[in-house]
């Protein structure tokens, strides 16, 4: 994509870190935005931030490891703005120690906001976008630890494995059929996000 003014980008992970930094990113090129983030305060905080410069931002409080989250996400969107043009599942935890110390409940949450959720907005908005016809792109947002097996980080390792492949395999799946949606994946190594 090349044109952003008056498109449309939905951004999870919205209230804070990277995702905040594509929201500013976003409202700075003209885009309308929809913002969705677990901690209502700070993305209200974001959203509020960016109305007072005059973007658009609908919120959406937003557990992104369920698949009926996103999907109200993808409905209150596109009754917003008709469209979807660029996509950022971002929204991301971590969890460490030694690999089989980790809880149920550590490997669930992880994968389910880390994966699980890149996974929903890849069912439920790129769907949209194929019946747009548009020029859109998926950004994905993995780590450097879906390129590498880091020690004491094995449930955050799998998580940003599985992003990173599955991120390769949409961007082959859409050459397939000759959509007109770009793909990236983004890793990153340690930041203060």
């Amino acid at each position: 994509m090349k044109d952003f003014a008056g498109k449309v980008a939905v951004i999870t992970g919205a209230g804070s870190g990277f995702g905040r930094e594509f929201a500013r990113l976003g409202a700075g090129l003209g885009m309308k935005l929809a913002l969705a983030d677990i901690q209502p305060d700070a993305l209200a905080a974001v959203a509020d931030e960016l109305r007072g410069l005059g973007a658009q931002a609908l919120v959406e409080t937003v557990d992104v490891s369920r698949a009926d989250h996103i999907e109200r996400l993808a409905r209150r969107t596109l009754d917003a703005y008709g469209a979807v043009h660029l996509l950022f599942n971002n929204a991301g935890v971590a969890a460490g120690g030694l690999v089989w110390e980790a809880t149920q409940k550590d490997w669930e949450w992880v994968l389910g906001v880390n994966l699980w959720s890149v996974i929903y907005g890849v069912r439920t908005f790129v769907p949209a976008m194929l019946a747009q016809g548009d020029e859109c792109h998926v950004v994905n947002t993995a780590s450097v630890a879906g390129l590498l097996s880091p020690q004491m980080m094995g449930v955050y390792n799998v998580s940003k494995h599985g992003v990173v492949t599955l991120s390769e395999t949409l961007y082959q799946d859409l050459r397939v059929v000759g959509a007109r949606i770009g793909v990236s994946v983004l890793c990153p190594a340690f930041v203060p996000t």
